[in-house]
């Protein structure tokens, strides 16, 4: 690693990646920070900000230097797999926002990156290190809910006013948000995907993507598990506000989640049945409805980062004020980081290393073709082999 054995990280795509700043530069294993953007406008602003002095607007120079140990890559998605196979090639330490590829060659040509290199890689996906996975989690695995019966995952958000190159965007290439709790929850994979396209995507939205759909919707069965998750992706023409999660059923308790963020986490708990209950209009066993509080795990965290799981203020070091910053993505931001740096300075592999990476992707890839043929199941390669 680099100098007084802290690691080095250059985090590259400042649209997103910004949040994270603060994050590594409070990580007791974490010591000098690079930025990368293309726009001058942006880097200059966000390190003046930040206080990071280590500034590129080519990726390709960021790379060459050997004063960077890892990367975390935050680009857009069409970036994310060549960029993570030059950071590996280049002997860098890789995170890489989801999804891991777009194409299931490059999910083998990825794995291969990070066999050759012998070093990390990590998609950083949000889901499962959010409180709310945690809590529901931690119930499961106290064997409170019981098997597990039925799991739907939804991700509706309208990119209408997004940048040019999400047009089109198939919604099943960005599944893993609501896939991979159940992936976690099973430790298992998914097999065989059959998906089918819903509602006809305006030809003002589309763009090179082969997609004529504007939703898709999909059912996995899984290796080793009688689960077969029922997911919901829309990216354009549904008439929702922003949703990215998951509601899971087992055969004692159910855990659905939240429909607006004022909301929380809502379980229903099925009682023994009523012995005095009457012989007509029965709707069955009764349940009790409860609700579900998150799980922070601050105690898994150095406590100089715990803050970050929760909003902050973020006082610029450009002497430009406080800001007043919101824990996004149920507060995952610093758990995946100190995932992250803590399997490289322990010298093991990240929790979702490469072939868990691609196993949670390739479904997504798996299912976009399952939709543009009309249905048909197709298997999902497997990794674990």
């Amino acid at each position: 690693m680099s100098r007084n054995s802290l690691l080095s990280v250059a985090v590259v795509g400042l649209g997103f990646g910004e949040d994270f700043l603060p994050i590594y530069q409070a990580h007791p294993d974490v010591g000098e920070i690079g930025i990368v953007d293309t726009s001058p406008e942006r880097l200059h602003e966000v390190g003046a900000r930040h206080g990071i002095e280590a500034r590129y607007t080519s990726y390709e120079e960021m790379l060459q230097e050997d004063r960077w140990d890892a990367v975390h890559i935050l680009a857009p998605v069409s970036f994310h797999a060549d960029y993570s196979i030059a950071a590996l090639d280049a002997g860098k330490h890789c995170a890489c926002a989801v999804p891991m590829a777009t194409d299931l060659e490059d999910l083998n040509q990825i794995i291969a990156a990070q066999e050759r290199s012998g070093k990390n890689y990590m998609m950083m996906e949000t889901t499962v290190y959010s409180s709310e996975f945690r809590a529901i989690e931690s119930l499961y695995r106290a064997g409170r809910m019981g098997e597990l019966t039925l799991y739907h995952g939804v991700h509706i958000q309208n990119l209408d006013g997004y940048p040019p190159y999400w047009l089109g965007f198939p919604p099943m290439h960005y599944l893993t948000h609501a896939l991979s709790p159940a992936l976690q929850l099973t430790q298992c994979d998914v097999a065989t995907v059959t998906a089918v396209g819903t509602g006809r995507l305006a030809q003002t939205r589309r763009s090179a993507y082969d997609n004529p759909f504007p939703a898709e919707i999909g059912l996995f069965e899984l290796r080793g598990s009688d689960l077969v998750p029922n997911v919901t992706m829309s990216f354009f023409q549904t008439a929702r506000s922003y949703i990215e999660g998951f509601s899971v059923y087992g055969e004692s308790i159910g855990v659905e989640w939240p429909r607006s963020e004022t909301d929380g986490l809502r379980t229903f708990e099925l009682q023994a049945l009523d012995p005095n209950q009457p012989t007509t209009g029965l709707r069955g066993r009764r349940s009790t409805v409860g609700t579900l509080e998150p799980a922070d795990g601050l105690d898994r965290l150095p406590a100089a980062i715990q803050k970050f799981v929760h909003s902050y203020d973020l006082v610029a070091h450009d002497g430009s004020g406080t800001i007043r910053k919101k824990a996004e993505h149920g507060g995952s931001h610093p758990h995946l980081v100190h995932e992250f740096v803590s399997s490289v300075v322990a010298g093991r592999a990240p929790e979702i290393d490469a072939v868990r990476s691609a196993a949670w992707t390739a479904p997504g890839i798996c299912g976009h073709q399952s939709a543009l043929q009309g249905g048909l199941p197709v298997e999902v390669p497997d990794y674990r082999r």
